[in-house]
């Protein structure tokens, strides 16, 4: 099971979601990041990601190997969207099996905290009032 990718296209969690289940899972842990309306006290009126494909499927793939060797987990599964988004729209998808809840949720923290910091997506906001700007992924909000 491939356990990082990126998606040019709006994907179903459920399938994601039973890749994991295992009779060894007791726990589930999962994390949605959707498109918000609002950066930095600014209307967001959508946005766009972009990716050196590449290297983030590496990069992608190292995190994911660091959960599993980090954390008491069984699997573990990330999906970042590229290309144009609307306002709600599923960003990114962690979803992470464990034996207990406190890996479960550790290793999906992680895993998020870790995409965003170094995986190369770059975020490119639209404003309602026509302006945008390009957003570091480790920015505060």
């Amino acid at each position: 099971m491939q356990r990082f990718a990126l998606s040019d296209v709006p994907f179903e969690i459920a399938p994601l979601r039973e890749r994991l289940l295992s009779a060894h899972a007791g726990a589930y842990a999962s994390f949605e990041g959707w498109v918000r309306d609002h950066h930095g006290g600014r209307v967001v009126a959508g946005l766009r990601y972009e990716s050196y494909a590449a290297l983030a499927q590496n990069e992608g793939d190292k995190i994911m190997a660091e959960a599993i060797e980090r954390f008491a987990i069984v699997d573990a599964c990330c999906v970042h969207r590229v290309g144009d988004l609307a306002i709600g729209e599923l960003a990114v998808w962690v979803g992470v099996s464990a034996a207990h809840r406190d890996a479960a949720f550790a290793a999906c923290r992680f895993i998020i905290d870790e995409t965003k910091g170094r995986v190369p997506i770059w975020k490119h906001e639209r404003y309602a009032d026509g302006d945008a700007d390009w957003l570091h992924p480790t920015a505060p909000a």
